[in-house]
């Protein structure tokens, strides 16, 4: 491509979290010299999503802006600006303000709540993923109200630590029979029980909300808990209800499908980050990854593409960290397709971590209390390398001195 034509082309971004303006910048930083353009639907300059479960709700900061200067790297921010639709036979968006043309287009809308049927417009009924859900929430917080949380998974015990932290008295309810029910195995779930009652707050299991009244969740067997405010955080889906009639191919959950460089069924269409799905060769299935990491990787294999560059095949080892209840937990991998199950100390000590393994070769680990085993470990998911199971089993062993 010439530069000429390069400098004539314009990328538009759909959506100004971590995701897209990470492509954006890196656009920049691969010598990208067309029209870069982002376009996002809340009116804040785009910032960061894990504070606001932690410093920003808490009022310890103010806000979670990224720290990138978008007037000097050429990139033009389109704020508060809804995307209706898309139409790629003719390289158009639908906007509220009119059509917007484009050459090269990103999705990088991410994923919104799941809201509790039969609460939209209920007061004090809360969901925690945008700047305004925790500016609404700092106040109940900070009156110390009994909190409800509905959902027992990353970020209803993340909410959960927040509330206690600021004193509030906190009942989490949830329909299976265990904390992080959809996201870890029984066992490996069922030490983090006790954090709850460690911290101070009930963990109602088995339980289901029949519906929510001022004042109190009424859950199905007839029980009432008080609630002055009631924070759902039961999972959250694709963003991309407005690709409806696009021709786009979504997955089954609603997600955008995405080939191995990001690219989508449509030409000159990219998606990154928690709305699209990727084929991973290294776990012989299709990945959907809701986290922060999949947001902040996958930008470069898009802009390299979009350059011209020949990117890496994108096949990422997936990677997260929650904070709860004053434990450090890390989770490197996916341990859908392992055959054994290798713990290194006792889940009821303040430290401990748990390998999965595939034909003696590490696929994922969880780390609790220890980020030494996370750094180790998910640079021996990458490299494949082969492992000593009874070496590995040693918690006073390095897990970089544990391989066969």
């Amino acid at each position: 491509m010439s530069e000429r034509t390069q400098a004539q082309r314009r990328v538009v971004v759909v959506g100004a979290g971590m995701a897209g303006v990470q492509t954006a910048v890196a656009l920049r930083e691969q010598g990208f010299t067309g029209t870069v353009t982002l376009i996002g639907a809340e009116p804040h300059q785009p910032y960061d999503r894990p504070p606001l479960s932690k410093a920003v709700l808490l009022g310890k900061a103010e806000g979670s802006a990224f720290d990138v200067d978008f007037e000097a790297l050429g990139i033009e921010l389109l704020l508060g600006r809804e995307v209706l639709g898309v139409r790629p036979e003719v390289h158009e968006l639908d906007t509220e303000a009119g059509p917007f043309p484009y050459d090269v287009l990103v999705l990088a809308t991410g994923a919104e709540p799941i809201r509790l049927p039969g609460t939209e417009g209920v007061p004090g009924v809360h969901v925690l993923r945008t700047l305004d859900d925790a500016e609404r929430l700092r106040p109940v917080l900070a009156r110390q109200h009994d909190i409800v949380v509905v959902g027992a998974g990353w970020i209803g015990a993340e909410f959960a630590t927040a509330a206690r932290e600021a004193g509030c008295a906190v009942t989490v309810v949830e329909a299976a029979d265990r904390p992080l029910a959809g996201a870890l195995p029984a066992e490996v779930a069922a030490p983090m029980t006790s954090w709850y009652a460690d911290a101070g707050a009930e963990l109602r299991t088995r339980a289901r909300v029949q519906r929510v009244e001022p004042g109190a969740v009424v859950l199905d067997d007839g029980s009432r808990v008080a609630a002055g405010a009631v924070v759902v955080g039961i999972g959250a889906r694709p963003a991309t209800g407005w690709l409806a009639g696009s021709g786009i191919e979504l997955g089954a959950h609603g997600e955008v499908v995405a080939d191995d460089r990001l690219r989508t069924s449509a030409p000159d269409v990219y998606a990154v980050g928690d709305c699209a799905s990727f084929p991973s060769g290294r776990y012989g299935e299709r990945l959907l990854v809701h986290h922060w990491d999949n947001a902040l990787q996958g930008p470069r294999t898009v802009a390299a593409d979009i350059v011209g560059e020949t990117p890496t095949v994108y096949d990422p080892v997936p990677y997260f960290w929650s904070e709860q209840f004053g434990r450090f937990v890390q989770y490197a991998g996916h341990h859908a397709s392992a055959d054994t199950t290798l713990w290194r100390g006792e889940p009821s000590g303040p430290a401990w971590t748990v390998c999965w393994l595939r034909e003696n070769r590490l696929v994922a680990l969880l780390a609790v209390g220890r980020p030494r085993d996370l750094a180790q470990g998910r640079r021996l998911i990458e490299a494949g390398t082969e492992m000593d199971p009874e070496l590995l089993a040693d918690p006073a062993r390095p897990l970089k001195a544990a391989t066969a």
